[in-house]
C-alpha cells in the first residue's frame, strides 16, 4: 500500500506552494479565511487532512479556482487508501492474514513491538481466533476467522525458516492484560510463551517488564519488514511507511526499546511469576477441605 502519510504530506506541499504564489503569509492567510493559523500550519505540514470544503476555500483565497481539480484528485487519492484497507478487510480476515504471510515470507529480518497484546508469531490458536473475531466485527468481514487462524498459524512456521531472523518484544501489561481474551485463553498463551522464551538463536524475544522506565513515549505497536518499510496499523488504515528517516526513526526507538527487555532465562522467569500470580488469584476464596 503507498504511504498515507507520504500523500498527506504532499498534498501540504502544494497547498503551501499555493499560498506563497499568492504572496501570503501563514497567519495572515488563516485571518483570510477565518481559520486558526494552527489549522492553516497542520495542513501545509501535512498533519491533518484537509476537506473537499477546506481546498476550494484555499484556492479560491490564493486566487487559483482551476487548481481545485487537481487537489481534489489528490485528497480522493488519499482516501482511498483508508478505503482500499476497509475494502481489503471486508473481503475477509483471511484475505489480509495470507497478506502479512506473504510479506513475510520474503522478508529477511522483522522486527516487532506489541505494547498491549501477544505478537502473532506467538499466538495459540484461540488467542487469535479472539483477536480475528473482533477486527471482524469492527470492519464488518465475513465470517472466515477460523480461516484466517489456520493462516495466522502458518505464519509463525516462518520462525524456523533458514536464513530469517526475528526481534520479537511485547510489554508485561501483554502478559497480565485480559483485554484480548479471556482468562482461561490468557493462561494457555502464556504456557505458550514460556516456550517461547527458548526458540533458536534467530528468534530473539524480549519483555519489558513494568518495573523499567521507557526512554520514549509510545502507545502504538509496529513492524519493522528489514530496513525497507514500518508498519503501524491504526483502526482504520494500515499505514506503511517508507521514507528513510521515517524506518531509521522507528528502527532507532525499537532499538532502545529492545534494550530495556529481558531475554531468556529473565523473560522465561516473569512469564512464569505472572502464571504463579493467576494460580494464586485463582484459588484464592476457595474452601479448604
Amino acid at each position: 500500500m503507498s504511504n498515507i502519510q507520504q500523500a498527506r504530506e504532499a498534498l501540504g506541499t502544494h497547498l503551501r506552494a499555493l499560498r506563497r504564489a499568492a504572496g501570503v503569509n501563514g497567519k495572515e492567510f488563516a485571518e483570510q479565511l477565518g481559520w486558526t493559523a494552527s489549522k492553516v500550519s497542520k495542513l501545509e505540514l501535512g498533519q491533518q487532512t484537509p476537506t473537499t470544503v477546506d481546498l476550494v476555500a484555499w484556492v479560491e483565497a490564493c486566487g487559483q479556482p482551476e487548481a481545485a481539480e487537481a487537489l481534489a484528485g489528490e485528497l480522493s487519492a488519499l482516501e482511498s487508501f483508508y478505503q482500499e484497507y476497509r475494502r481489503r478487510l471486508r473481503s475477509g480476515m483471511r484475505f489480509r492474514q495470507q497478506e502479512a504471510f506473504d510479506t513475510e515470507a520474503k522478508a529477511h529480518l522483522i522486527r516487532v513491538f506489541d505494547t498491549h497484546y501477544v505478537t502473532a508469531f506467538f499466538q495459540t490458536a484461540e488467542y487469535a481466533r479472539h483477536m480475528l473475531a473482533k477486527g471482524a466485527r469492527l470492519h464488518g468481514a465475513p465470517d472466515d476467522v477460523s480461516e484466517a487462524v489456520a493462516v495466522r498459524l502458518k505464519r509463525q512456521e516462518l520462525l524456523y525458516r533458514p536464513g530469517k531472523a526475528f526481534h520479537l518484544v511485547i510489554t508485561e501489561a501483554a502478559l497480565r492484560s485480559e483485554a484480548a481474551a479471556p482468562r482461561e485463553v490468557m493462561t494457555a498463551q502464556l504456557d505458550r510463551l514460556v516456550a517461547a522464551t527458548t526458540l533458536g538463536p534467530n528468534v530473539r524475544f524480549g519483555i519489558i517488564p513494568f518495573s523499567v522506565q521507557w526512554p520514549v513515549f509510545l502507545d502504538h505497536g509496529f513492524w519493522i519488514i528489514d530496513d525497507d518499510y514500518v508498519i503501524v496499523e491504526t483502526l482504520a488504515a494500515e499505514l506503511r511507511l517508507t521514507r528513510p528517516d521515517e524506518v531509521a526513526t522507528y528502527a532507532r526507538v525499537f532499538d532502545q526499546l529492545a534494550a530495556i527487555a529481558v531475554y531468556g532465562p529473565a523473560a522465561r522467569a516473569l512469564v512464569t511469576r505472572v502464571l504463579l500470580e493467576r494460580d494464586g488469584e485463582s484459588t484464592e476464596g476457595e474452601i479448604l477441605p
